[in-house]
């Protein structure tokens, strides 16, 4: 089976150089070049194919490529939304952040800000912050992060999951339960026999009466 990254396309670079003779230019070079990204785009919202087969789209204000700061990055200062489609154009999954890095030589993704994911398995994932190391196959995070699936629901500080988020584990964990135990009482939990010995036993006792002696039979 072809893998498909998410972003299965390159960049063509065109450069000119030209030469001029003439007057010297007396304004001097910029040579702070660590801050110059090699390209810069606005506006971008664009599908993805793989194989003629629509499977991708990206939307985000900002994106600039550096290749002279160290490491290499392509920047999305100004959010990233991805979306992925099924073969019907439907909506699987996607992917939503205030700020992106992807580190292109690290293969490794770098998502920060109100960061959400909604897997094709129904699980929903925020934090603000996750990390997805393409050569490892890991998705992780180090902040608090709040995951929902079809039956559960779970909080912790430290997050770990295989790429496809099939696979993970939530430590510190500060809340987990069952959907299908929502809105019921520990006594719908509990079998009859159970619920009236409860009943039973929690029934107060009536108040003895006091006796005046002095009242005539």
């Amino acid at each position: 089976m072809k893998k498909v990254t998410l972003f299965p396309f390159f960049f063509l670079m065109i450069i000119i150089v030209s030469c001029e003779e003439g007057k010297e230019h007396i304004a001097p070079a910029i040579n702070d070049r660590d801050s110059v990204s090699t390209m810069v785009t606005y506006g971008v919202n664009t599908l993805i194919s793989d194989s003629g087969i629509i499977k991708y789209k990206i939307v985000t204000e900002q994106w600039e490529v550096n290749q002279i700061r160290q490491p290499s990055r392509w920047i999305f200062e100004k959010g990233l939304f991805l979306e992925q489609f099924d073969l019907a154009l439907n909506v699987q999954s996607y992917i939503q952040c205030d700020t992106a890095y992807y580190y292109d030589v690290m293969k490794l993704w770098e998502l920060h800000g109100r960061v959400k994911i909604l897997t094709k398995n129904g699980l929903r994932f925020s934090s603000e912050e996750l990390y997805w190391d393409e050569r490892k196959h890991e998705i992780y995070s180090n902040k608090y992060s709040h995951l929902i699936t079809p039956d559960k629901e779970l909080h912790g500080n430290r997050f770990r999951s295989d790429e496809r988020m099939t696979k993970y584990s939530v430590k510190y964990t500060k809340g987990y339960f069952d959907r299908g135990d929502i809105g019921k009482s520990p006594r719908d939990n509990m079998s009859k026999q159970q619920a009236d010995s409860s009943r039973h036993y929690g029934r107060q006792s009536a108040m003895p009466k006091r006796i005046n002696k002095n009242s005539k039979p």
